[in-house]
């Protein structure tokens, strides 16, 4: 097994500890309350890594930063609702449709070419979003997971600014506007909720920040030492870790339309983001001849 491999999937695993930690204080703390401490706590570490480092802020590019800010704020503050709201596999499933959202997003508004089996994967996807969100039933679950949506496609949006302003920002700077717009778009939603934890639950609060960085750290070096469609499809692991979680601590287990629908959006996402990789390759062999 390849360090990439390895790192990605620590890294799954370290998230999916941070989407538990998130499950259990959310019996007691506000969910927007989760978002603004595992924020706050993350944009002073990495503050202090940039003090530490002496790397000055950018004075270009800023609203940019700010829009990336903007869009992982409102993917936080969708998935640790959604967490706070359905089993942890449900969420988990539903998060990881982001990568289809990327792919559309990227080929709009970067310009990368679409794969050309876009258009057969998409019944796929659409199909397995209905299945888990199970619209039919007319519960309040379904509006639960219709969030869980919104925060892939958030998450899509974010990952979408953060292609496009990696070539220009270092990572460092990119995650700080990310964390410190989060900490303050959370303040109004936790505004007339704010619960003044308990020693165990700020105990939980601020685990959720260290253990989210810690993710995001082994992530990082995940896509530095092995193929980014490699790194995304071993990602997947990450939602039976939290399945694994769900069972163990709060008796979920997933229903067989849930599953059917997992299944259909996973497999959906892995092809399209390995042919949409495959794709790429071709295309620069292409200009090597030439």
């Amino acid at each position: 097994m390849k360090n990439g491999v390895v790192l990605a999937i620590l890294s799954s695993l370290v998230f999916s500890v941070m989407n538990a930690l998130v499950k259990a204080v959310s019996l007691t703390i506000p969910y927007a309350e989760s978002v603004f401490f595992r924020s706050i706590i993350g944009t002073i570490i990495i503050l202090f890594l940039m003090k530490r480092k002496n790397m000055p802020f950018s004075k270009t590019g800023r609203p940019m930063l700010a829009v990336r800010g903007v869009f992982g704020a409102l993917y936080l503050l969708a998935y640790f609702y959604t967490i706070s709201k359905i089993p942890l596999a449900d969420a988990s499933i539903l998060a990881h449709m982001s990568p289809f959202f990327a792919v559309v997003l990227a080929g709009v508004f970067l310009k990368e070419k679409l794969p050309k089996m876009l258009l057969f994967v998409l019944p796929a996807v659409i199909l397995g979003a209905v299945m888990l969100v199970k619209p039919q039933q007319f519960e309040t679950y379904s509006m639960f997971a219709f969030v869980g949506v919104l925060s892939a496609f958030f998450a899509a949006c974010a990952a979408t600014s953060i292609r496009y302003l990696s070539s220009r920002h270092h990572s460092y700077e990119i995650v700080f506007y990310f964390l410190a717009t989060a900490t303050v778009v959370s303040v109004p939603f936790m505004w007339n909720s704010f619960i003044v934890p308990s020693p165990l639950e700020l105990f939980y609060l601020v685990c959720i920040g260290v253990v989210s960085l810690l993710g995001q750290l082994f992530l990082t070096s995940a896509f530095t030492h092995e193929n980014v469609i490699v790194v995304e499809v071993t990602r997947y692991i990450g939602i039976v870790f939290n399945a694994m979680w769900g069972f163990l601590f709060w008796s979920e287990i997933p229903d067989t339309q849930t599953l059917a629908g997992g299944m259909l959006i996973i497999s959906a996402c892995i092809f399209l983001s390995r042919r949409k990789q495959l794709e790429i390759q071709i295309s620069r062999l292409r200009s090597r001849k030439v």
